[in-house]
């Protein structure tokens, strides 16, 4: 997953089923998962938020340099890719 030249290395796609499995289980009502390359450890790395507008906080990757920056975002239960 996300193998490509528009992204910086390949996912294991397992590891990314299992990031699904871990935010819906958190206590705390998580609704979407966010894929962000951490630049300084090179890895995908997932994070989870509540709304929609906490996904701006992330720059795309590409956009600009920095240390985390997004990949792609899903909604965390119909496990479906958001724009």
């Amino acid at each position: 997953m996300f193998d490509g030249p528009d992204y910086p290395q390949a996912l294991d796609e397992s590891l990314f089923d299992s990031w699904f499995e871990m935010g819906r289980s958190r206590k705390i009502p998580y609704a979407y998962m966010l894929i962000i390359w951490d630049d300084i450890e090179s890895k995908y790395q997932p994070v989870f938020v509540e709304s929609r507008e906490e996904i701006q906080d992330y720059e795309p990757y590409g956009s600009s340099p920095g240390q985390q920056l997004l990949i792609a975002a899903y909604d965390l239960y119909s496990e479906s890719k958001i724009a």
